[in-house]
C-alpha cells in the first residue's frame, strides 16, 4: 500500500507496553530512496527528548486510530543512544544505535551483533568509557571519507525541482510503500510553471540531492514531465497506474521485461 508520508506525522508511537511518543518525521537514504529512521517525540514522557527507531521494528500504521506499532518496550526506547535531530546523523551513530537494537545494519557489515558497544557484565564503567572511546576513535577513522546520505523528509519537502532544461515545481510530499519501506514517488507540485498539474516523479531520475540550494536534480526534461499520466491526489495509486508511469519514463526496460 502506498501511503503520504506527512498523513504519518502526529501518529502516535505505540510499543508493546504503552505509548511512547509521536511521529515527527523520517530520514530516508538517498541512495536506495528507502526509510531508514523514525523521528520520535516523547512528548513529556522523556521531557521532549526525541529518539530515533529504525524501521524494521514498524508494523503496519493504523490509519483510523492514528497510531504505529513498534516491537519494542519503553524501556528499550528511554534506554537508547541520544541524538541531536538538528545535526546530520552519521554511520558512526547509525552504527551506535544498531548496535543498541542488536540489529544488523542495513549496508550489511555485521559489524555489531551482540550488546551495546561491547560492554559486558563485569566491565567497570571507567573500562566501559575507555572502550567507548577507542571503538569511537576507530569507527571516525573507518568513515572519514563517508558521505551522510540521511535526508529528512521534512526538509526536503518543499525543494526544488530542477529538470535538465529547467524547474518543474517543487517537492510536495513523498509517497512511501508501507510493505518496504521504500520512497515510491515524489509528489510534485508544478503551479509555478504549470498551473494546476499535478505529477509524480520516480526517485530513479533524481540525479542527487543537494542540500545548500535546497534542489533535486533530474535526469529528465520537462517535456517528458508535462507528458507523464495525470496524478489526482485524492485517487489511490494502484498497480495499474505504477505500470503506466513505469512505461512513460522507463519504456527500454518495460519493454525488456515483456519480452
Amino acid at each position: 500500500m502506498l501511503i503520504e508520508a506527512s498523513t504519518l506525522k502526529g501518529f502516535k508511537v505505540a510499543a508493546t507496553d504503552g505509548s511512547v511518543g509521536t511521529v515527527t518525521d523520517f530520514l530516508f537514504d538517498d541512495e536506495s530512496w528507502t526509510l531508514r529512521w523514525i523521528i520520535v517525540d516523547t512528548g513529556t514522557w522523556l521531557s521532549g527528548r526525541k529518539v530515533l527507531l529504525p524501521v524494521s521494528v514498524l508494523g503496519h500504521p493504523d490509519t483510523s486510530a492514528r497510531s504505529f506499532p513498534v516491537r519494542l518496550t519503553m524501556a528499550s526506547v528511554k534506554d537508547s543512544p541520544a541524538i541531536d535531530t538538528h545535526k546530520p546523523v552519521s554511520r558512526q551513530h547509525e552504527e551506535r544505535m544498531y548496535s543498541y537494537y542488536n540489529m544488523t545494519p542495513y549496508w550489511g557489515n555485521g559489524f555489531y551483533m551482540g550488546g551495546y558497544g561491547g560492554w559486558t557484565a563485569d566491565m567497570s564503567d571507567v573500562h566501559y568509557a575507555d572502550s567507548r572511546r577507542r571503538q569511537d576513535a576507530l569507527d571516525a577513522k573507518r568513515h572519514q571519507g563517508d558521505e551522510p546520505h540521511l535526508r529528512s523528509i521534512d526538509v526536503v519537502t518543499g525543494y526544488n525541482l530542477q529538470a535538465t532544461d529547467g524547474s518543474i515545481g517543487h517537492v510536495e510530499g513523498f509517497l512511501i510503500d508501507d510493505t518496504d519501506w521504500t520512497i515510491r514517488f515524489l509528489t510534485v507540485d508544478t503551479k509555478n510553471w504549470w498551473p494546476g498539474k499535478h505529477v509524480l516523479i520516480s526517485p530513479r531520475s533524481a540525479k542527487d540531492i543537494l542540500w545548500a540550494e535546497s534542489l533535486v536534480d533530474l535526469d529528465i526534461d520537462r517535456q517528458t514531465v508535462k507528458d507523464s499520466p495525470a496524478y489526482d491526489p485524492s485517487v489511490p495509486v494502484d498497480a495499474a497506474f505504477e505500470a503506466r508511469m513505469a512505461r512513460h519514463y522507463i519504456p527500454d526496460a518495460t519493454h525488456g521485461a515483456a519480452s
